[in-house]
């Protein structure tokens, strides 16, 4: 009984104490609660005063855009305002033009119309008068005309043909004073050295004995160079040389050298034959190559084709009057490119056709036709322009020239032609020449007699003194000059010399 008691009070104490731990600990929470929600209540209170400063801000922010915006719309309203009201006075003016514009130009048809009916009316007026005139005078309007200007030229014949003298000498000499300038600055810009190249067909020998040895046994030697190089070696009385006879002048060049280094080496036989035709001909290629390469890079003229190139070397052992074609090629293009520098022209087409003008005469001895037409043709075929083969097919007037740059090539060509020095003509063609210049001459009517002078450089033309008048000699000058330059082809200028004289006789008895 004892242990119960203390047991009891044990466990009603610790009730006691755990009740009363519980209430203390509710407590301390409620307090503990309370701090908190007083804390939320203060940040809330912070928070709900910061938003009210932010939206009063945003508010006074928003105000002031407002106000802005406001007035950059009002001041936008005025701009347009005014801008319209400047329109509207601008279309107001333009109206106001335009219907006086209609107005004058209505005004201006009806002074026209007026103006046109008082001209057909002194039209009338002036037909009336020379109808009226025809009738008093006797005379029709063109009989008058015709009687007054016979008269007057009768009357003033000596006079006119001065006048018509100094005009035309004066006009010739700023011509041909302007025209020998631009030919010496063309001519003084290039100046080619060029020697005369005969294409020879004989072949120099150290002595007649080696002729034997050129003919060779039953004549194989002669026969092996004739079949290989496809020329004619003849072999004859003339003292100390051998004649090459050949239409191409290649084969003759081949045959020539091969002939020479034969001679020099003095193993003259078939089988040495052949080793030196075969390189002679690899020589000669390679020099007509280099030839046309170096044509080329002289007058700066690019894009032409391989072949092309190749035909321009072959014109190195092709000759004209003497004057070898390639140098005259070269010639022409340099003077045709500074004349047309000289005149504002093409000055690489100029070139170009300058260049390629004699390049028919590559292979003109193997195709049928002028060396102009064969030319055409291999410029056709390598696909040159239009605008090269016109300026180059009428250098000897068988096309008609249709550019600028065309007159300069065949200028060009005239002057390396005719140039002291360059050609050799011919003695059948020199007499032919002047025959045609007198023909021409005496088949004009009161012509009494015509000599070729100077070389054919100059025709003298007498008449018949009772026939052509001083007017008619200076026409027939003229006449006979065109003739010549319609029906010949010459190199220069050939001067016509009317000459018209009145010889009175008479006898002292």
């Amino acid at each position: 009984m004892s242990l119960l008691i203390p047991l009891i009070a044990a466990f009603f104490s610790l009730a006691i104490g755990s009740v009363l731990g519980y209430l203390a600990r509710q407590s301390i929470a409620k307090k503990r609660i309370g701090t908190i929600e007083q804390k939320l209540q203060e940040k809330a209170s912070q928070a709900k005063q910061e938003s009210e400063a932010i939206i009063s801000q945003a508010k006074e922010k928003a105000s002031a855009l407002l106000s802005l915006s406001k007035q950059e719309i009002d001041q936008t309203r005025s701009h347009l305002i005014k801008s319209e009201q400047i329109l509207l006075k601008r279309e107001d003016m333009l109206e106001q033009k335009v219907f006086d514009y209609e107005k004058k130009e209505k005004d201006f048809q009806q002074k026209a119309e007026k103006l046109k009916e008082v001209k057909d009316d002194l039209e009338k007026l002036r037909q009336e008068a020379i109808i009226g005139l025809e009738k008093v005078a006797g005379f029709s309007k063109e009989e008058a005309k015709k009687n007054l200007l016979s008269n007057c030229e009768k009357e003033f014949e000596l006079e006119i043909l001065q006048k018509m003298r100094k005009l035309e000498g004066e006009g010739q000499d700023k011509i041909n004073s302007r025209a020998k300038e631009m030919i010496a600055l063309a001519i003084q810009k290039f100046a080619l050295s060029q020697a005369q190249e005969m294409t020879t067909t004989t072949v120099s020998l150290p002595n007649d004995d080696i002729k034997g040895r050129i003919i060779g046994k039953e004549g194989r030697n002669i026969k092996t160079l004739e079949k290989l190089t496809g020329v004619e070696v003849i072999v004859d009385e003339t003292p100390e040389a051998v004649v090459i006879s050949g239409f191409d002048p290649i084969r003759r060049q081949i045959a020539k050298i091969t002939l020479e280094k034969l001679i020099h080496d003095g193993r003259i036989q078939p089988t040495r034959i052949e080793e030196i035709v075969q390189k002679t001909q690899e020589e000669i290629s390679s020099q007509i190559k280099e030839a046309g390469q170096t044509a080329v890079y002289d007058t700066g003229v690019i894009g032409l084709d391989p072949k092309i190139i190749q035909l321009l070397g072959r014109l190195k052992f092709r000759t004209s009057y003497g004057q070898n074609v390639l140098l005259h090629s070269i010639e022409v293009s340099h003077l045709a490119g500074a004349l047309a520098a000289e005149l504002g022209a093409n000055v690489t087409l100029a070139k170009k056709a300058g260049l390629l003008h004699d390049i028919g005469k590559a292979v003109d001895h193997q195709i049928e036709g002028s060396h102009v037409d064969i030319g055409i043709k291999i410029l056709e075929k390598f696909n040159q322009g239009k605008e090269v083969i016109s300026a180059m097919k009428s250098h000897h007037e068988e096309y008609t020239a249709e550019s600028l740059e065309a007159v300069l090539v065949q200028a060009a060509d005239q002057i390396s032609g005719a140039r002291p020095g360059a050609r050799k003509d011919t003695l059948e063609n020199y007499l032919k020449r002047l025959g045609e210049l007198e023909a021409i001459a005496t088949s004009f009517s009161g012509v009494e007699k015509a000599y070729a002078i100077q070389a054919g450089r100059e025709i003298r033309v007498i008449v018949k003194p009772e026939e052509i008048d001083d007017l008619a000699a200076h026409k027939i000058a003229k006449d006979i000059a065109r003739r010549i330059e319609e029906d010949l082809h010459y190199p220069g200028e050939i001067k016509v010399n009317v000459i018209r004289e009145s010889r009175v006789i008479e006898y002292a008895k």
